[in-house]
């Protein structure tokens, strides 16, 4: 795939405790996506499972490269001639009672294009609320790489949001994937900030895809998927419940942003000995 422009989706869902109802509703969403003319459809994070607890996660979890979930992402991208970001799905680790969070990328072949384990695992003590991805997740440790086509792609998981060196780490890149379910209270709180920040900073198109409601477990996600362009400007999104947007990458944009203020060029580190 060259530089060209293109449309991107990004999925927003409120998943249940159900997997086979979550699967109906992915399956659905990315097949109206692909029909509306995305080549590219970005999953939320947990699109599979909001479990009743956090442990629920390890009975769905797969080895990687084979199971279920993966088999059907690979067959869905396929099928639709569409690169398809899986948000992220459990992987078994070497740790017990511990699984991964990754995202896996499908070509339009259904080949594997890349696998990114989530590195940074989100703690968060509120009134009322209380989460350790600690206790139920292994953090991965190998910074992503992707490229398609000729597209440079940046990768991250939620709490990574957080953390402008992972992004730094991989650029330069043209578009930056986020799936995430941030909380309520940190999304409405800095979910977009962050996202356009990561956009401004990097000069890239970023995608962002959110679980957005009330869940079955209880626990009520921010949502605001948003599709975000290299001046850090929002040109796509959904609000609250599932939906998805669209939106056309213009590289010429981009190419125009990063002429008119190279600030990647003007990067200096000073380090202090």
């Amino acid at each position: 795939m060259t530089a060209a422009n293109f449309k991107v989706a990004t999925i927003q869902m409120v998943s249940t405790t159900d997997i086979n109802n979550n699967i109906d509703t992915m399956q659905a969403l990315v097949r109206k996506a692909a029909k509306a003319g995305a080549k590219w459809v970005v999953l939320p994070e947990y699109w599979a499972l909001m479990g009743a607890h956090e442990q629920d996660k390890l009975a769905i979890a797969e080895a990687f490269g084979e199971g279920r979930l993966q088999t059907l992402l690979s067959e869905l991208a396929k099928a639709l001639n569409i690169v398809l970001f899986s948000g992220s799905i459990a992987l078994r680790s070497s740790e017990d009672n511990k699984v991964l969070n990754s995202m896996l990328v499908y070509g339009e072949q259904g080949e594997l294009l890349s696998r990114y384990d989530k590195i940074h695992l989100f703690s968060y003590t509120g009134i009322g609320e209380k989460y350790c991805e600690a206790d139920s997740i292994q953090a991965g440790y190998q910074v992503p790489q992707l490229k398609i086509g000729d597209i440079q792609v940046g990768q991250g998981i939620c709490y990574d949001l957080r953390f402008p060196e992972l992004f730094r780490a991989q650029t330069p890149y043209d578009v930056l994937v986020l799936p995430a379910a941030f909380t309520y209270t940190t999304g409405k709180a800095h979910w977009e900030v962050l996202l356009r920040a990561r956009a401004i900073e990097n000069q890239c198109y970023v995608i962002a895809s959110a679980q957005g409601g009330r869940h079955q477990n209880g626990r009520t996600t921010f949502g605001q998927s948003m599709i975000i362009d290299p001046w850090g400007e929002i040109i796509s999104g959904v609000g609250e419940g599932e939906g998805f947007a669209l939106a056309a990458l213009d590289f010429r944009r981009l190419a125009e942003v990063r002429s008119q203020l190279p600030a990647l060029d003007h990067r200096q580190l000073f380090i202090r000995s």
